[in-house]
């Protein structure tokens, strides 16, 4: 026997349809329960109430607009080696040692730094031996000079002889090898090149008599910046740390 799914008309209560379960529309969604004890034909009322949920909010966060650092002072120095001694005429003069009086002004133009706070970060020097044993003194006497990244470079040696051409190869090894994070640099080096250099950053008549150290200082947000806005002449000169002063 089919059961089926009594259905009323409201309009016209008189009017009774019934529906076998498979053809229900219902069926899939509401199966039918009939106890033992009742007719099958009987009127079935069931009603579905579907809750609608408005979507979730979503709450939009803006992320704060990226902005660059400002810029930061920067502050190079150019430092000449200290004196050299021309005893050993067998010596080329790549290879000549610091004198005696030379390896006393080390000691001192290291302290005179440390004082200023002057301290480089980032130190750049020629690979002749006057250069570095100068650097070797003067690590020997502040420990801060023995923890700074240092890179030897020949060419400061042979560009130091070369008219005008010194200031341009310090900015490009300087912006090759100093990070944005590191704000002291140290070039050490020769005359004349490196007095040259001084005066065309700053735009001042200096001079560099061994083992004087010019204190140069520009602003930026890198090193190519610093040296684009100073351009030649606009680096600010501290002054010139002589081991006698």
């Amino acid at each position: 026997m089919n059961v089926g799914l009594a259905i009323s008309d409201m309009h016209t209560p008189s009017t009774i349809r019934f529906l076998s379960p498979s053809s229900s529309p219902y069926h899939s969604l509401f199966p039918l329960y009939l106890p033992n004890n009742h007719h099958p034909r009987f009127r079935a009322k069931s009603s579905l109430v579907i809750e609608k949920q408005d979507p979730p909010t979503l709450s939009v966060v803006q992320a704060p607009a990226l902005s660059l650092p400002e810029p930061v002072s920067r502050r190079l120095i150019l430092l000449r080696h200290a004196r050299s001694s021309r005893e050993n005429r067998s010596l080329r003069d790549h290879d000549r040692p610091l004198s005696k009086s030379g390896r006393v002004d080390a000691v001192k133009v290291s302290l005179k730094l440390q004082e200023l706070g002057w301290i480089p970060e980032l130190i750049l020097c020629s690979d002749a031996a006057r250069t570095k044993e100068t650097l070797k003194i003067m690590q020997e006497q502040v420990q801060e000079l023995v923890e700074a990244e240092i890179h030897f470079f020949p060419s400061f040696y042979s560009i130091a002889a070369m008219d005008g051409q010194t200031a341009e190869h310090l900015q490009k090894i300087i912006c090759r090898y100093s990070k944005d994070e590191i704000l002291t640099v140290m070039c050490m080096g020769h005359n004349r090149g490196w007095e040259e250099a001084a005066s065309m950053f700053s735009g001042a008549s200096i001079e560099l008599k061994t083992c004087n150290a010019a204190l140069l200082e520009a602003a930026g947000k890198s090193w190519e910046e610093a040296f684009a806005a100073a351009g030649f002449g606009g680096w600010k000169l501290h002054g010139i740390v002589k081991p006698s002063s």
